[in-house]
């Protein structure tokens, strides 16, 4: 007998967890229901002195991506000879090239765009607008071979990096992934 009423207590015990836990399990699609109309506003600077800082921080990682594609994807391999007619893997090196070139050019345009947060930044920029809009159709010429279109890439990045630090804002050389340059973003 003592076995047939712990089965009895045990099927108490597990059908009044049931019973409670049906309630809360009718209810977990009305509370998806009101989440979704409850906002949360997302972290953002209060300050201008915040706001400035977010954007010379974001300037200079922008920035250093792009250096850090270029050097690493265009211009070292020129130097080696990678994109020379007969080099061997000249076609991978070309692809890389060209897909560095879009990286380099993405972040480039979000780098001006983060400048803006900044007058400094902003005035340092001025005068590379021009460069930068330029290097938008180069990526076909370096898939071509051109050999011009590295040191134009070359030329407009240390202009950048110059610009950068004179506004006080020092970048460093940051070399993406390879998943990175395939999204073209970080």
């Amino acid at each position: 007998m003592p076995v047939s009423i712990r089965a009895l207590a045990l099927a108490l015990a597990l059908s009044s967890i049931l019973l409670a836990g049906a309630p809360s399990c009718r209810t977990v699609g009305a509370t998806r229901k009101v989440a979704s109309y409850i906002t949360v506003p997302s972290p953002s600077p209060t300050t201008p002195a915040q706001r400035q800082r977010l954007a010379r921080d974001r300037f200079a990682v922008n920035a250093g991506l792009a250096a850090g594609a270029v050097q690493q994807w265009i211009v070292k391999p020129s130097k080696g000879g990678a994109f020379s007619k007969g080099a061997r893997g000249r076609e991978a090196a070309l692809l890389k090239a060209s897909l560095g070139g879009t990286f380099a050019y993405s972040r480039l345009t979000a780098a001006r765009r983060n400048a803006r947060g900044d007058p400094a930044l902003s005035r340092a920029l001025v005068p590379l607008l021009a460069s930068i809009d330029s290097l938008k159709g180069l990526q076909g010429r370096l898939r071509k071979g051109d050999q011009s279109a590295v040191g134009s890439f070359d030329t407009v990045i240390r202009r950048v990096k110059a610009a950068g630090k004179s506004a006080g804002v020092p970048v460093r050389t940051l070399v993406p992934s390879g998943p990175q340059l395939a999204r073209g973003r970080p």
